[in-house]
C-alpha cells in the first residue's frame, strides 16, 4: 500500500484484523513497553495506546511484530524492491530481459524523493519533554527513541541523495543532558553517520541532524536496509511505500514533510556525554558510554500525530521482523556482492551479530587427495569485511557441493554437519585484537575483541556422541546434552581471568586422559547453568554466543600451536559463563508484570490476546 502517513497506515492494520486500541491510562514509564512485550511474545497485534499518561500524543507499537503484518504493510511493493536491488547488483539484467524489467526501472524513477514547500509537520512546535517520556527496562538511564530515522548528509556532496538515513537510538533524558536542549546520539563507528561526523569534524564545523519519528512504514525500515551503494534510503523509502518520499529545508535541516515528528539539533565536534545503560537486543544492557550529544534545535509534530515504538531485548523481539524482511527483500544480493558466497545467515537467537553461519564453494584445490578448506577462507575474510557482517564474532562456514548441502537456516542440522567434517586441529582461524559489536561486552573493551572461523568442507569424517560425561574434576558438574557433538557442563562461578584458565586446564587434562569418553564429541560449552543452556537450541545459542570472547575463551583438548597455528586434537571448549565485566541481563520487574495485568483481564483492551 502506497501510505501516506502512519496513521493511515494503522487504519489499514485495524480494519483487517493487524491492530487493537488500548483505551486505558498507561504510564510510559516501564508499563508501555512491558505490555508489548507481552503481547509480542503472544505473536499479537500491533497496538494503539490511546491514553498516554502526562502526554498528548498517542503512540503505536508493534507494527512490525511478525512476518505476515510485515509483508502486509508492504504487500504491494516487496517483488519491486527486490527486483530493483536484483538490477542494482546486476545492471545487465536489464539488458537481457529489458521488457521483464521495464517496470522496476519505472517504479524506481517515480520514487525520487520530492522537494517540497508544503511540510505538515511543521504546523506545531513542542518540546523534548512533551514527547512520550518511554523507559523501557527497568535500569535504562531515561527515556529513547527507538525507531528514529536519523537524516545526516555529507559535507562534500550535500543533498538528499548522497545523504545518509540510519536507526540510532536517541536518548531523551536522564545522565548530564539540558532538559529539553540536549539528547543522547548512540551509534556505531562503522556506521554511515560517523563517516559523515568525521567529515564534518575535520572542518570544524557542527553536523546538522533530523531526527525523523512515524511517518510511512517505509520510511522508517528505510533506517535499517543495508543498501546497495548508489540507491539512497529516501528513495529506497519511495520505491517500498509506492510514493515519493516529501522533504522540505528550515533553517538548514532537512525535514521530512512525511514524518510525524521531527526533532531537530547540531553535533558539535567534540562534545559527548554519558548515553545509557539501555536494555539492548543482546539481551543484555549497554552500559553508559560516553557519545555525541545533540544540541536540540526545535521539535516539531504534524495535526494528530502518533507516535511510534519499540522495545529491543532478548531475540526474539520485534526487530527480528526487521532483520526478516531485509533478508526477504535483499535476497542473493550479499551473495552476489561476495563470489562463491551461496548462503549467510546472522542467527538472530545469537544477537544476531555474534554469529553467522555460512555456505560456500570450495574450487581453489582440487588436486589434493584431501579437501581442505581453501576457497572457503577467502569467502570467509570477505564476509568478515562486509558492511555489518564484520561485527561478527563466531563465522562457521562450511562446503556446499551441489549434493549434501548444509541449510544454513535449519541450525541444528548445519552444526551436525560441521562437526562432522571439521578438522579442530587444523580448521579453526582466530583473528585477534579487532574490532566487534559497540553492544557486546564479551571483549576486552568497548568495540575491542576477537574473531573466529570455523571452516569444514568434504566427506564425514566422524560419527557425533549423544553419550553424556558421568565424570568430570572439582566444580565441574551436570553434563547435559545440547545436540549430538555438543554438551553443556555447569562450571564453578567465574571469579578471574587466570582463575578460569587454571580451571579450564584442570578440566582439559581431566578429558584428555579419557579419550574414549569423548568420542565424537566436538565442542564442550562450560556454562553457569548447564540446564538453561540445554533447554532448546535458542539458549544454547544465546549463552555460548553472547557470552564469549573467542580469542580468550576458547580451549581444547590437547591444544598445540604450530606456526603460530592453534588447534585441538580434542574437543574445543567454549568458556561462557558469566564474567565479572559483563553486561546484566535484562529481566522483568515483577511489579510492573502485576501491574499490567488489568489490561488483559475480561473487561481490558487486551483481554484474550496474552
Amino acid at each position: 500500500m502506497g501510505y501516506s502517513s502512519l496513521r493511515d497506515c494503522i487504519g489499514d492494520l485495524e480494519r483487517n484484523g493487524h491492530l487493537v486500541r488500548v483505551k486505558e491510562m498507561i504510564d510510559p514509564d516501564l508499563e508501555m513497553a512491558a505490555v508489548h512485550l507481552r503481547v509480542h511474545e503472544a505473536g499479537g497485534p500491533a497496538l494503539l495506546f490511546e491514553n498516554v499518561k502526562g502526554c498528548a500524543f498517542p503512540a503505536a507499537s508493534n507494527l512490525f511484530g511478525t512476518k505476515e503484518r510485515s509483508r502486509f504493510i508492504f504487500r504491494d511493493a516487496i517483488e519491486n524492491v527486490k527486483a530493483l536491488i536484483r538490477l542494482k547488483s546486476d545492471p545487465s539484467e536489464a539488458l537481457r530481459h529489458p521488457f521483464r524489467n521495464w517496470k522496476t526501472g519505472w517504479a524506481a524513477l517515480k520514487s525520487f524523493p520530492k522537494k517540497t514547500s508544503a511540510l505538515a509537520v511543521l504546523e506545531n512546535e513542542i518540546r523534548l519533554h512533551d514527547l512520550p517520556q518511554i523507559r523501557h527496562w527497568p535500569d535504562d538511564g531515561g527515556a529513547f527513541v527507538t525507531l528514529p530515522a536519523v537524516y545526516t548528509e555529507d559535507p562534500e556532496f550535500p543533498g538528499v541523495m548522497h545523504s545518509n538515513l540510519g536507526m540510532y537510538r536517541i536518548q531523551l533524558n536522564g545522565n548530564e543532558y539540558v532538559r529539553d536542549r540536549e539528547a543522547g546520539l548512540h551509534y556505531q563507528l562503522h556506521r554511515g553517520i560517523g563517516v559523515h561526523q568525521s567529515k564534518w569534524n575535520a572542518k570544524g564545523l557542527p553536523m546538522k541532524v533530523s531526527v525523523f519519528v512515524g511517518g510511512p512504514p517505509s520510511l522508517t525500515f528505510s533506517a535499517v536496509m543495508p543498501l546497495p551503494e548508489g540507491i539512497s534510503e529516501m528513495t529506497f523509502a519511495g520505491v517500498l511505500g509506492n510514493r515519493k518520499i516529501r522533504y522540505g529545508y528550515r533553517d538548514g535541516f532537512c525535514i521530512s514533510g512525511d514524518a510525524d515528528f521531527v526533532i531537530t539539533g547540531e553535533v558539535h565536534p567534540g562534545e559527548n556525554k554519558p548515553e545509557g545503560p539501555f536494555g539492548d537486543h543482546f539481551g543484555y544492557y549497554s552500559l553508559t558510554h560516553p557519545f555525541p550529544v545533540m544540541r536540540i534545535h526545535k521539535v516539531w509534530h504534524r495535526k494528530n500525530a502518533i507516535w511510534p515504538f519499540t522495545v529491543v531485548g532478548r531475540p526474539p523481539q520485534e526487530d527480528t521482523s526487521f532483520g526478516w524482511l531485509v533478508h526477504e527483500l535483499a535476497g542473493k544480493g550479499i551473495q552476489d556482492e561476495i563470489p562463491g558466497l551461496k548462503q549467510v545467515h546472522a542467527v538472530d537467537a545469537a544477537g544476531v551479530h555474534p554469529l553467522l553461519l555460512a555456505t560456500g564453494g570450495e574450487r581453489y584445490t582440487p588436486y589434493l587427495k584431501e579437501k581442505r578448506p581453501s576457497e572457503l577462507l577467502t569467502i570467509a575474510s570477505h564476509i568478515l569485511g562486509t558492511g555489518q557482517l564484520s561485527l561478527a564474532k563466531y563465522l562457521f562456514i562450511a562446503e556446499e557441493t551441489g549434493e549434501k548441502n548444509p541449510d544454513a537456516e535449519n541450525i541444528p542440522v548445519f552444526f551436525q554437519h560441521v562437526l562432522e567434517r571439521i578438522d579442530l586441529s587444523r580448521d579453526v582461524h582466530f583473528h585477534t585484537n579487532t574490532s566487534i559489536d559497540t553492544l557486546d561486552y564479551s571483549g576486552d573493551g568497548l568495540n575491542t575483541g576477537s574473531k573466529v572461523v570455523f571452516a569444514a568442507c568434504g566427506e564425514k569424517k566422524r560419527t557425533l556422541s549423544s553419550h553424556l560425561l558421568t565424570e568430570l574434576p572439582g566444580d565441574f558438574h551436570s553434563a547435559r546434552l545440547v545436540f549430538p557433538g555438543v554438551t553443556a557442563i555447569s562450571g564453578p562461578r567465574f571469579s578471574s581471568a587466570e582463575k578460569a584458565k587454571q580451571e579450564i586446564a584442570q578440566l582439559c587434562g581431566f578429558l584428555a586422559e579419557r579419550k574414549p569418553q569423548t568420542e565424537g564429541l566436538m565442542i564442550i560449552v562450560v556454562c553457569d547453568d548447564s540446564q538453561f543452556t540445554a533447554h532448546d537450541t535458542a539458549s544454547w545459542l544465546w549463552v555460548t554466543f553472547t557470552k564469549s570472547n573467542p580469542a580468550r575463551d576458547i580451549y581444547g583438548v590437547n591444544d598445540f600451536y604450530e606456526n603460530k597455528h592453534w588447534g585441538c586434537r580434542g574437543p574445543l571448549i567454549i568458556d561462557a559463563r558469566t564474567k565479572t565485566h559483563h553486561a546484566p541481563p535484562l529481566e522483568k520487574d515483577p511489579t510492573i508484570e502485576t501491574r499490567i495485568d488489568r489490561f488483559f483481564v475480561a473487561g481490558g483492551s487486551l483481554h484474550g490476546i496474552a
